[in-house]
């Protein structure tokens, strides 16, 4: 019987040809050691020939047709339910990972079986860190200090940077409360508990509810910077240079946010609370709506 691969990994693909093709290449030139691997690409109804790309390049990798845009949780569930690992990764198709990337969070999370997942840090084109790979959840405090300014002002601070968690040593392997979907490495047995992706998430907030889900059921979420992966983060999100598109992520952005309030933190705050973090989020999306666009 052929034995199970140590690692599954989950690409999403959506129009992204010649990035997931520079992805698909760093992945095969990975220094497994002796684990062994497995690739998953879900495809959103692509229409740049990333298909038959794909096909005629790798044709040792997985590919699902999803036929169509399911975004970003729809869109990568068939892959996660296929996958076969012991350990799934969820990685973007705009990264390039090192070489001994794979192999150094697999020895970490075999390491320590109280990690349900776990992230390298993430290297956008500038050289600085991504900072969506190293949060702390979005509790109404630490919302106010993000979208006020203050972390920014503060961001070394307990107290003013609790969303970011810039007090924290991003040289050192340490506990945080989520990571970023770009680099996502579960532990399958915390997937099998907590269920796949959220799929009332679109685009934005589902790796942050997965990583919830995950620390309810006393799993560990952990930032490891002994190892990275580069995040091009050019095609898709906020950072994208396309100002309507960019605006638009914007307001996903708020929406899955209230959303993720909405499902996860109305049994612990009060309703006043609650009602006055759900008006600012309207407001801002409605700025958004009708003053940016």
């Amino acid at each position: 019987m052929e034995k199970s691969p140590d690692l599954s990994v989950v690409i999403l693909n959506f129009n992204t040809r010649d990035l997931t093709r520079k992805c698909l290449v760093s992945i095969y030139a990975s220094n497994m050691g002796e684990y062994r691997m497995e690739v998953i690409i879900c495809d959103n109804g692509s229409t740049d020939g990333s298909l038959e790309s794909i096909k005629k390049e790798f044709p040792d990798a997985l590919l699902i047709e999803n036929g169509k845009n399911l975004g970003f949780a729809a869109g990568n569930n068939p892959g996660i339910k296929s996958a076969k690992g012991r350990n799934i990764l969820l990685l973007n198709s705009d990264t390039e990972v090192q070489p001994d990337t794979f192999r150094i969070m697999i020895d970490h999370m075999d390491g320590n079986p109280k990690i349900g997942a776990s992230t390298c840090k993430l290297i956008l084109a500038d050289g600085t860190m991504d900072p969506a790979c190293h949060r702390g959840f979005p509790s109404p405090w630490a919302a106010l200090t993000y979208f006020s300014g203050l972390e920014k002002l503060f961001s070394k601070s307990r107290i003013f940077g609790q969303y970011h968690q810039g007090y924290k040593d991003l040289n050192t392997i340490h506990e945080v409360d989520m990571i970023s979907g770009a680099f996502f490495l579960a532990r399958r047995k915390a997937v099998i508990e907590v269920g796949p992706l959220d799929e009332e998430y679109f685009f934005y907030g589902e790796d942050m509810d997965w990583c919830f889900r995950m620390k309810e059921k006393g799993w560990k979420i952990m930032f490891n910077p002994t190892a990275y992966t580069i995040h091009l983060k050019k095609k898709s999100g906020r950072a994208n240079t396309d100002r309507t598109r960019r605006i638009k992520t914007e307001i996903f952005f708020f929406q899955y946010n209230k959303l993720f309030y909405q499902k996860n933190y109305e049994r612990y705050y009060p309703q006043i609370v609650m009602r006055c973090i759900y008006f600012l989020f309207d407001l801002r999306i409605f700025l958004l709506k009708h003053f940016s666009l």
